[in-house]
């Protein structure tokens, strides 16, 4: 699928039982002592999304296929993981590799659970984090310079321009200030993407609060919520706890009387799924008919012949145009004739953009 996110934080804070809860699996240990997760763990999330049952509904499909999210489960991090302390070279690695980030923090009190710095401060959590991300992004640059420097020296315009880019980068790096906060050129996109930094990817904050405070929240994560928004990045309220009891309720029924005790619409994981799919900039296509209705996921500038490749690579190969209904056209006309009969299916060459919702029909030659 190629589309994933890394759960991030401090020991302790309920990552592998978020995982676990979005999982519905046991495969994280959850245990009260850091680095209880050795080996990262991944998992599949289906994305919630009630377009694809009222599409399912309309087109009589005889079955329902998700589009999926894949959820990385990162081990611990410590003050000092970007010099080697604790299990840090290993893990700020796994976190290279995927394409952005959540980053959960404890916004509970609990004896029972102990926080590895003695006391509770999910703002503290979050800048020794970032800190540790920011200085392995130093250290990654720092090794990166000399040799762009002694091609510079040679006259390599291309070593000159990264140059100008990794600087400035440097800079921001070297005052605290995260990559994902600076604005790049087109031009210097591409060699920011080449870097791989930590602190480019983008970035949900997951307020972990016990069970009380499911719903609205509490002081803790008021904080983060303001630091988040200070930022221009996301934050959502979860408590990790009521999502994995959740997890074990075998009947819809069971887990709606649940979320109606605590005064919720629906999972919290709900939120913590869409917000991620937003935050690596997808969307969503489906294509329906009597077999099944599916959902499929593309960045949000794919062409309509890479929409195609996600289906068959043959589609994408012999291209020839595609025949697409917006979502809310299809349901006002009743489905794909309707659409049809109404002039509201558009027949879109190799240009065209897939738009967040469309139905495709894709016409190809192999």
């Amino acid at each position: 699928m190629g589309f994933n996110c890394g759960i991030v934080g401090l020991p302790n804070v309920g990552k592998s039982t978020l995982f676990n809860a979005l999982t519905s699996t046991v495969a994280a240990e959850v245990a009260n002592y850091p680095f209880c997760t050795i080996e990262p763990n991944i998992g599949r999330v289906a994305v919630p999304d009630e377009r694809l049952d009222v599409i399912a509904s309309i087109a009589k499909s005889a079955g329902i296929v998700p589009t999926f999210l894949e959820i990385v489960d990162i081990a611990g991090l410590i003050r000092g993981a970007s010099t080697g302390e604790g299990l840090g070279n290993q893990f700020l690695a796994r976190i290279r590799e995927v394409d952005a980030l959540i980053h959960m923090l404890r916004c509970f009190d609990s004896e029972d659970t102990v926080h590895v710095d003695g006391s509770v401060d999910p703002v503290r959590d979050l800048e020794t984090v970032e800190t540790e991300l920011i200085l392995a992004d130093i250290q990654r640059i720092d090794r990166r310079l000399p040799a762009l420097e002694k091609l510079e020296k040679s006259g390599d315009s291309d070593a000159r321009k990264e140059l100008e880019a990794v600087r400035r980068i440097f800079a921001a790096l070297n005052e605290g200030t995260p990559a994902r906060r600076l604005d790049h050129t087109p031009e210097e996109q591409p060699i920011v993407d080449q870097m791989k930094l930590l602190t480019t990817k983008p970035i949900l904050y997951v307020c972990n609060v016990d069970e009380e405070h499911a719903k609205s929240g509490n002081a803790f994560s008021n904080l983060i919520v303001e630091r988040a928004a200070a930022d221009g990045s996301g934050a959502l309220v979860v408590s990790a706890a009521v999502e994995a009891e959740i997890a074990q309720f075998g009947s819809p029924d069971e887990r709606s009387e649940f979320l109606n005790s605590l005064g919720l619409e629906e999972p919290g994981l709900a939120h913590v799924v869409r917000a991620g799919y937003g935050l690596l900039e997808l969307v969503t296509f489906f294509t329906a008919g009597p077999k099944e209705a599916r959902a499929w996921t593309v960045e949000r500038s794919a062409r309509a012949p890479q929409a195609a490749g996600r289906i068959h690579t043959d589609f994408e190969r012999g291209f020839i145009c595609a025949e697409t209904i917006a979502y809310d056209d299809f349901i006002a006309c009743e489905g794909e004739l309707g659409a049809k009969d109404a002039g509201k299916m558009h027949q879109e060459g190799r240009d065209y953009t897939v738009q967040d919702g469309d139905i495709i029909l894709f016409k190809f030659n192999v």
